[in-house]
This record gives C-alpha cells, sequence and structure tokens, in this order.
C-alpha cells in the first residue's frame, strides 16, 4: 500500500472525537486565551477586568453578585473589577430599581466601537473562513459551539462545588513547593523518591 493511500485513508468517528477533545480542543482553547490576553493588553486591561466586560456586553447589565456568582470571584475583587473598568471609561453604574442597596453594572457604550474595532480583523478572518461551509455544517458548528459553552460552565460550577466540599485540597495546592516544605515532606514520606533538598554548605 502506497503512503499515499495511507495518508487519504478517512478517520473513523472515534479517532476525530479523541483529536477534537485531547489536541484540537486544547490548542484553540489556549489560542483564545492567548488572543484575549493580547486583547486584554490593548486595551489597557488586565485579563479578568476584560472577560468580565466581555460578560457585561454579552449579558447586559449585571449587579456584582451576578458576576461574583458566575465567575467564582469574590465580592472585593469583582469591587476591584468594577472600579478599574468605570476608571478606564468601559463601564458606568446605575441604581436598581427593585433594590436600592444594588448597583447594576452595563458596558458603556461609548467604549464599544472601540472594543469592536481590536477584535474586527478577527471577526472578518473568521467570516471568511466559515464562508467555506454550507448550511448544514454551519449548523452543526454552531450547536458544537453553543454545547461546548454549556459544558464548560457546567464543569466549572462542578469544580466549584468540589473546592468548597474539599478546601483542603485547593489549600495544599496553592501552597508553593520551598526547600523547607520539601525537606518536611520528605521526613513524613516513605517513598523513597520524595528526598530532602540538599543544604548549601557555608563557603
Amino acid at each position: 500500500m502506497s503512503l499515499s493511500r495511507i495518508k487519504a485513508t478517512p478517520k473513523t468517528k472515534h479517532a476525530l472525537i479523541r483529536e477534537i477533545t485531547e489536541n484540537l480542543g486544547r490548542r484553540h482553547s489556549t489560542a483564545a486565551v492567548l488572543f484575549h490576553h493580547t486583547i486584554a493588553e490593548r486595551l489597557g486591561l488586565g485579563p479578568t477586568d476584560h472577560k468580565c466586560l466581555d460578560l457585561l456586553r454579552e449579558r447586559g447589565g449585571m449587579s456584582g453578585s451576578d458576576l461574583v456568582a458566575i465567575t467564582g470571584l469574590t465580592s472585593g475583587a469583582i469591587t476591584g473589577v468594577a472600579a478599574r473598568l468605570e476608571k478606564a471609561g468601559y463601564l458606568h453604574r446605575e441604581g436598581d430599581p427593585d433594590d436600592g442597596r444594588k448597583q447594576i453594572f452595563h458596558a458603556a457604550l461609548a467604549k464599544h466601537s472601540e472594543v469592536q474595532g481590536v477584535v474586527e480583523p478577527l471577526r472578518k478572518d473568521l467570516g471568511e473562513l466559515l464562508g467555506r461551509f454550507d448550511t448544514h455544517q454551519l449548523t452543526a458548528i454552531v450547536d458544537f459551539l453553543t454545547g461546548t459553552a454549556n459544558l464548560i460552565y457546567r464543569h466549572m460550577a462542578l469544580l466549584r462545588g468540589e473546592a468548597l466540599l474539599h478546601p483542603s485540597r485547593n489549600q495544599a495546592a496553592e501552597q508553593p513547593i520551598t526547600s523547607s516544605s520539601r525537606s518536611r515532606q520528605a521526613l513524613k514520606s516513605k517513598d523513597p523518591r520524595v528526598s530532602p533538598a540538599p543544604q548549601r554548605r557555608n563557603q
């Protein structure tokens, strides 16, 4: 069998699913994250501030507690995000007509064209890429993107729920591994692969 014929052999459904979930999905996710970091830098924002602004642009006005629920950030962190966005002119506040104690955050329309201008070149290129597909294929792409977004939000909620049930796991993950902590781990562990860090001798 020739090499060209082997290359032309269509992939099985299982192989395609595995390629999407294990390789292309990760590659696409990484590219998207890095691109949005670049957009945030161009707009003079931090990545978290930029994505909170995206949520306001996508879903409309929201309270601070709404943003806390969606993002998983603390109320203090959201207060900081709102303050920075407001100072940069990307956000304005209104009183909640149903609860005078709350404020509703809105994306500032005056900055809409500035944000659009930064992402428009990519949108144009994406439009040209999508123009290669027929209506049935585009419908499948819409279904896939809608489904993946819903799954990502669902698994975010599951991970947060797990963190609430097992807070010690998060604390352990957040602690940096230092020479002293590694030495303590080695003394407690019977695993010979965990050895204490060598101590420096004074010259």
